[in-house]
């Protein structure tokens, strides 16, 4: 019987193949308390097992297939560093020792207590991350249960069917030339979705009962561009995805010859099309698809997942690899944002749980709040812009006040690192993300105290909307298309042209090519958005001329619904 079952589109591409529906990796995890002898033995059974799962991941690393992208490693190096983490051991360790608790327990408790962390972060991207937790420390887990870590066999050209997959088992599926995967659980940003489509296997994600509906030796296409997965297609469906595939093929094809060509349009307007990181290692990437620099580099990954805050140093050595690696091409670093839903550490500075934490005490509100960790922030960023073109962004900014206070701080600290002997750009730009509405409706009046705007869309549209993207009653209406959304874009836009100041977008409508012409009709000429997408949007801008953008653009700002390519409307 054929059917078909709906999740979330993870890594673009279609498969057909047969299904291998792997085994539920669900653990038992045993909880007992130890006596006084068994205390020291139990240390040891943790430590042998963050071990064993450390030669596991290194292992997998050395099996990486040779025609594989060079960032793929850094997947797996990701996981090899939450196990080095100490905060990892040290927590757990405390548990058997004063606790008495068995090993699996104690590090099954650190797992829960970081779930709730990252369950409460209002941002996608790092509610995403939750999944690398469960990953790294399951792999621990098996090692202390006895419980072995599933592995592939026999999976060549079949399509893997599994509650949720690691990096690792996504590496592996390359190696042993797997068609797709597809899973009950996951997210679209969850490392092994990022590394499916780094290494252009299609996925699924979220379908909540593929592996209870379907079974080993079941015809199957995966569709990872809709987010479906068709079971036992009929004939004229398997015809038609057989189409669908070539036509997939031959696009592919093109993308790559017009790799390293500009991003002009039809009417030769120059784009700047720059791409955003998390790590240093993602300039990488950033290289490879020929961006032309980093428009948005995640400052605060430095502070996750650690139990203190990065000094100056570690800070500096940071942001300089990456101003370093990107040669000449600027770097745009967003200063910290953190903060309420956002934790950084178990005493996380008095901080408190905020009943809304979209609108609470974040990103420049709470650095502002806290000079004992902005002041070396700000340092580091200052330190790294004498090696190459560094601009400075801050996020959540909602008034001149903290603008100006900010101007302020920097020239201060400009000062302080020069009479110490480092050097630093003293004309380094200092800009403003455009995220909450108010910011916008004003953007006239914060053009002439910033040197740049850069509209972080994912904010702006669920501030405007009054809905959060992340919960699934209401998730439906956040509309990028909406009159209202694309006249404070506009508006934006306009404001920094007539100041001569730069703008740019660096949230997700950027990377979408379905909105690209509207963009440029718009008047946007800089986008910035994950490495992956820039080949497709800058086809998008090379088929358009700047005069059908903007016609398209006044009819969406009239209210009128324009069918955008790839079926968007407003």
């Amino acid at each position: 019987m054929s059917f078909e079952l709906a999740g979330i589109g993870a890594s673009g591409g279609i498969a057909i193949g047969t299904a291998l529906v792997l085994e539920s990796t669900t653990l038992d995890i045993p909880e007992h308390i130890l006596l006084p002898e068994d205390v020291e033995p139990e240390v040891l059974r943790l430590r042998a097992a963050l071990s064993s799962a450390r030669d596991e991941l290194f292992s997998v690393r050395d099996a990486i297939p040779s025609d594989a992208p060079q960032d793929t490693r850094l997947f797996i190096d990701a996981h090899l560093l939450m196990l080095d983490d100490p905060a990892l051991r040290e927590r757990p360790l405390r548990s058997i020792r004063d606790e008495h608790r068995n090993a699996a327990w104690a590090i099954h408790l650190e797992r829960e207590r970081l779930l709730e962390i990252f369950d409460r972060m209002e941002d996608a991207y790092l509610r995403a991350k939750r999944e690398d937790i469960i990953q790294v420390i399951d792999r621990v887990l098996r090692h202390l249960i006895g419980v072995k870590t599933p592995v592939l066999q026999s999976a060549e050209g079949q399509i893997i069917i599994a509650e949720d997959l690691t990096p690792a088992d996504t590496v592996l599926m390359k190696k042993d030339k797997v068609l797709a995967w597809v899973t009950d659980f996951g997210a679209a940003n969850s490392h092994s979705a990022i590394l499916a489509r780094s290494l252009g296997l299609p996925a699924v994600v979220g379908t909540h009962s593929a592996t209870r509906l379907l079974r080993s030796g079941d015809v199957v296409i995966v569709d990872g561009d809709q987010g479906i997965l068709l079971v036992a297609p009929d004939a004229l469906i398997l015809q038609q995805y057989k189409a669908l595939q070539e036509q997939r093929q031959r696009r592919r094809r093109l993308l790559e010859e017009q790799r390293d060509l500009p991003a002009i349009t039809a009417d030769g307007v120059l784009i700047h099309l720059r791409a955003n990181i998390e790590l240093p290692d993602d300039t990488d990437m950033v290289r490879r698809m020929n961006a032309d620099g980093v428009g948005l580099y995640r400052s605060e990954f430095l502070f996750m997942n650690r139990p203190d805050i990065p000094d100056e140093e570690e800070q500096f050595h940071a942001f300089a690899r990456v101003v370093e690696q990107m040669d000449g091409a600027p770097v745009t670093i967003r200063s910290l944002d953190i903060g309420a839903d956002k934790g950084l550490h178990d005493d996380d500075a008095g901080l408190h749980a905020a009943l809304n934490p979209a609108l609470g005490l974040r990103g420049l509100r709470l650095c502002l709040r806290r000079p004992e960790w902005f002041r070396p922030h700000l340092r580091a960023i200052l330190r790294a812009s004498a090696l190459g073109p560094v601009r400075l962004m801050l996020p959540m900014l909602s008034s001149m006040g903290q603008l100006l206070q900010t101007r302020a701080l920097v020239s201060e600290l400009q000062a302080e690192l020069r009479a110490e002997g480092h050097n630093c750009d003293p004309d380094m730009p200092l800009g403003i993300m455009v995220e909450v509405p108010a910011v916008a409706m004003a953007a006239h009046y914060f053009a002439g105290q910033a040197d740049f705007f850069s509209i972080g869309t994912n904010d702006l549209i669920q501030y405007a909307l009054a809905v959060d993207r992340g919960d699934d009653d209401v998730n439906d209406l956040f509309d990028p298309l909406h009159a209202g959304v694309l006249a404070m874009i506009q508006h934006t836009i306009a404001a920094g042209h007539a100041r001569d100041i730069p703008v740019a977008m660096c949230g997700e409508m950027a990377a979408n090519p379905a909105f690209t012409a509207l963009l440029l009709g718009l008047g946007l000429r800089e986008f910035s958005m994950y490495s992956g997408a820039i080949p497709e949007v800058k086809e998008a801008i090379r088929q358009t001329t700047i005069v059908d953008a903007e016609a398209l653009a006044a009819r969406a700002l009239s209210g009128e619904m324009p069918v955008l390519p790839g079926g968007g409307h407003s």
